[in-house]
């Protein structure tokens, strides 16, 4: 298979792969019987996420609110925007409920609460917000049994507000939510469900003080990709949220939770040149295409900056991106110097290389070259920026 009208490098998705991707995770969570918000940020791209919500997502995740802006002008209304709050992004967050966006926005201190409840009583909104738990202790969050907890909440509706509402007027309690994060540093099946037991025991703690304190806690959600494919039962859970699923990477295949065959995002990239000596080909991918995310040189297989494929996606096993400069890559056998690379990978050859993080990989493009089942290739563009 050639790409011939493809100027390299580019961004390529198996779409046949990707809704297998899709198709699986969304049958997981029906069969563990919860909601399923995909989080976005991976793709930023509206064709996929209305295969994702076609397949039977309800709502979305979003990382910036320029993402919540323009997923909400294309029609998509229930939007969490998973990062933590500050008062100069309040008006913009105010604007997209104005216009009738479901957005929901999260905390884990009372000043963003106290930010969050005076703006909105000023502009006569009540924004939806939804605690963030921490679970695993990998960034941010209130702790489940901490004091912090409630006070955070009440800082948000009010020392006498109704389970339907807030006293105050500016901030309605919606939930809890929580990420556990660390769950990308796990390597066995075994931990893998630990940590979702953890998650998922956690969130549902936190939802419990807060309704034992008189507090509403109508949602309860969880999720990362690999504790979503790994939780054994979510008992006390609404919904569950992952990302890099869609795609799967390297990262991903590392900790698990799929195979290199099961990622649906390379990058198509063309042979340039050799340094036969040393055993190496140069693609004209370098790190402005594959992104500087080495996530897998801290696990169990370091693939450099990505492993590589033939033109037809076939992973060559021993063969990886094995350094990179802004717009240079080099292809190297991983083992040994390959002498013969010049007859291997001529000048012209087109490979794939996988990604270590589809997410920081997906950034480096304005667009997806979607590649079909028959052979036809559409572009599909993604959103940039904040």
């Amino acid at each position: 298979m050639g790409f011939d009208l493809i100027h390299t490098p580019a961004a390529l998705i198996d779409h046949a792969q990707m809704s297998h991707n899709i198709a699986r995770m969304q049958a997981r969570m029906d069969g563990l019987g919860v909601r399923f918000r995909p989080h976005v940020k991976t793709t930023k791209c509206v064709p996929i996420v209305r295969e994702q919500i076609a397949a039977g997502a309800c709502g979305i995740t979003v990382s910036t609110l320029k993402e919540a802006e323009q997923f909400f002008a294309e029609g998509i209304v229930d939007i969490l925007y998973a990062v933590g709050m500050v008062p100069a992004k309040l008006p913009q967050a105010a604007a997209l409920l104005e216009r009738g966006c479901a957005l929901k926005l999260i905390v884990d201190n009372v000043e963003s609460a106290q930010a969050i409840t005076e703006f909105g009583r000023t502009r006569h909104q009540a924004f939806e917000v939804w605690l963030e738990i921490d679970t695993d202790q990998h960034r941010s969050g209130l702790a489940p049994e901490g004091a912090a907890l409630l006070e955070v909440a009440r800082a948000l509706v009010g020392e006498d507000a109704n389970p339907g509402g807030s006293a105050q007027g500016g901030a309605r309690l919606g939930g809890v939510m929580t990420h556990a994060g660390s769950s990308y540093a796990l390597s066995t099946p075994e931990a893998l469900q630990a940590m979702a037991e953890q998650e998922r025991a956690g969130c549902v703690r936190a939802a419990q003080r807060l309704r034992a304190a008189g507090l509403p806690c109508p949602v309860v959600s969880v999720g990362s990709t690999p504790t979503a494919l790994s939780a054994r039962q979510l008992d006390g859970v609404t919904e569950v949220r992952a990302g890099v699923y869609v795609f799967f990477d390297l990262v991903m295949a590392n900790v698990g939770v799929c195979a290199p065959t099961d990622i649906a995002l390379s990058v198509l990239t063309t042979v340039i040149g050799h340094q036969r000596e040393k055993g190496w080909a140069l693609v004209d991918a370098g790190w402005m295409a594959m992104s500087r995310d080495r996530g897998t040189q801290a696990q169990g297989r370091d693939y450099g900056y990505g492993l590589v494929c033939d033109a037809l996606g076939q992973p060559l096993d021993a063969y990886v991106m094995s350094s990179a400069n802004q717009e240079h890559g080099i292809v190297a056998h991983s083992i040994e110097p390959d002498h013969a690379i010049v007859e291997r990978f001529p000048v012209g050859t087109q490979l794939r290389i996988l990604p270590n993080h589809a997410c920081a990989t997906g950034a480096q493009f304005p667009q997806y070259e979607v590649l079909e089942t028959d052979g036809a290739v559409q572009s599909w563009p993604r959103f940039y920026g904040w």
